[in-house]
């Protein structure tokens, strides 16, 4: 339908033409829509709602709602996105909203803001997407601070403070200068040369034979071992010292394993020299070597220099869905199998399945494929049960592993597109810093405390940018703002 035939009244009338059948005609982005008012006054709340009643109150009260107004083709102009706005009109016609693929979720949300219309009609399959969304943006935020508060000195707090924050980046922010990453690099060394030490150690042709004539370790690498649990003490002691939250800090999953590769050397040490004082000698070696298996938990302290490590955990732990189905699909078969294997076999005289629990054991190699051989079938159905299960355990175990490597390799890819994103709103501060600097913005990029060799990427303020899109990277009392390019 043409919009010149649409029923308008004039600016100045009175407004008395019905409402109900008015015709609105709205162009957004270069694309007219035309919309009745009966439709419209099902939301009055919404903005193009408030457009059938805005013609009576002067282009004062038209101007409030739209960009421009054309009297002649009596047509109302919005500065928009006509993709996202196509999306939104479906409230008034469905009763709900779905978001288009490809339309960025948080510009989505501004546009609904906009149109003032409530996110409670966004479909939950499109809120879930706008959630995740938000998450990314807030961990870009949280990364973005952090980088910002190592890179901001407070010149208010006292020295002792300065300086834990300065150890604090010195080991645990490799990236953060280049003796940084060397240290990481030690460290890394350290946790390799141990573990290697712990491995060597129990080569036979490698160990001594003490006064009683019992084995033990080579000296030499009893050294080297003592020199490996002197780095992780004193790395462990430095963290700790500098950490902003020392609670947090030793509650941590990663610190308690660096506790568990640490404290089995002092206990060791201290029953080998005070022990034997106190209880027979057979059982404070027993003890000793008890404790010394405990080295083990230092190669979990790899994982806080490798981030293939972390994204495996991180990934398991949300694939704990998964990994449920697949134990319960297994404990079923084993239950099954184990006990028709053991109904089966009863029959041949030299049978191996004593009991249905024992039977448990094999129903276990034989559904993960691993065979041992030491229980095995003897009856021509017992054959037949094994191949069954054998089938049967390939399936299940093959079933949950697809979500699984699909959860890992999500999270891989989102956290190097977070990353990248984070140095990319660092980019896009620093320029904004420099652009202030050099038009003479009002606000100040440098603090008068530093030499300035850091250059305006240092700056206590950071000139907000014009855009619709904006997060807060700090609290109030520090006026750090970043646009979100992350999902442009």
């Amino acid at each position: 339908k043409m919009a010149g035939d649409s029923r308008f009244p004039d600016v100045d009338t009175d407004g008395s033409e019905n409402s109900e059948e008015m015709e609105i005609v709205v162009n957004v982005g270069g694309v007219r829509q035309v919309f009745y008012g009966d439709n419209l006054n099902q939301y009055p709340e919404t903005r193009l709602a408030e457009l059938v009643n805005c013609l009576s109150g002067g282009y004062d009260s038209i101007f409030s709602l739209c960009d421009d107004y054309d009297p002649g083709k009596r047509e109302f102009y919005f500065d928009r996105d006509p993709d996202a706005f196509k999306c939104i009109i479906d409230v008034y016609y469905f009763g709900e909203i779905h978001m288009k693929k490809g339309i960025c979720p948080i510009c989505f949300k501004n546009e609904m803001e906009f149109w003032k219309v409530d996110l409670k009609f966004l479909d939950d399959c499109c809120k879930a997407h706008l959630s995740e969304k938000k998450e990314e943006l807030e961990e870009i935020a949280r990364r973005v601070q952090l980088i910002l508060d190592d890179l901001g000195i407070d010149a208010s707090e006292s020295r002792w403070k300065r300086c834990q924050k300065c150890i604090w980046k010195f080991l645990e922010k490799p990236e953060s200068s280049y003796p940084a990453r060397v240290i990481a690099v030690l460290s890394f060394l350290f946790i390799l040369i141990s573990s290697v030490v712990m491995c060597v150690g129990t080569i036979p042709d490698l160990q001594v034979v003490d006064a009683d004539g019992n084995r033990m370790e080579h000296p030499t690498l009893e050294s080297i071992e003592t020199a490996c649990i002197g780095w992780f003490t004193m790395e462990y002691v430095l963290r700790l010292i500098s950490s902003p939250n020392k609670l947090h800090f030793a509650l941590s999953f990663m610190n308690i394993v660096d506790v568990l590769a640490i404290l089995p050397f002092y206990v060791s040490l201290t029953l080998t020299h005070l022990g034997a004082k106190l209880m027979e000698l057979s059982n404070v070696q027993q003890a000793v070597q008890a404790l010394r298996i405990m080295r083990i938990a230092r190669i979990f302290k790899l994982a806080r220099h490798s981030s293939g490590l972390q994204t495996l955990t991180y990934a398991l732990k949300r694939s704990f869905k998964e990994l449920g189905l697949l134990l319960m699909y297994l404990a079923v078969g084993i239950f099954v199998f184990s006990a028709l294997g053991y109904t089966m076999e009863q029959s041949h005289p030299e049978t191996l399945f004593k009991s249905i629990p024992q039977s448990f054991w094999w129903a276990i190699i034989t559904m993960t494929t691993v065979g041992y051989g030491d229980i095995y079938p003897k009856t021509t159905l017992g054959k037949l049960n094994a191949a069954i299960s054998f089938l049967c355990g390939v399936i299940a175990i093959a079933l949950p592993i697809h979500p699984i490597i699909n959860n890992f390799v999500r999270y891989y890819n989102k956290q190097r597109v977070l990353e990248t994103a984070a140095k990319h709103e660092l980019e896009l501060m620093e320029l904004n810093s420099a652009e202030g600097k050099a038009t003479g913005s009002r606000s100040e990029l440098e603090d008068p405390s530093r030499d300035g060799k850091e250059g305006p990427f240092y700056s206590s303020r950071i000139k907000v940018s014009h855009s619709d899109t904006f997060i807060h990277l700090l609290s109030e009392e520090k006026h750090y703002r970043t646009r979100l390019q992350s999902c442009k």
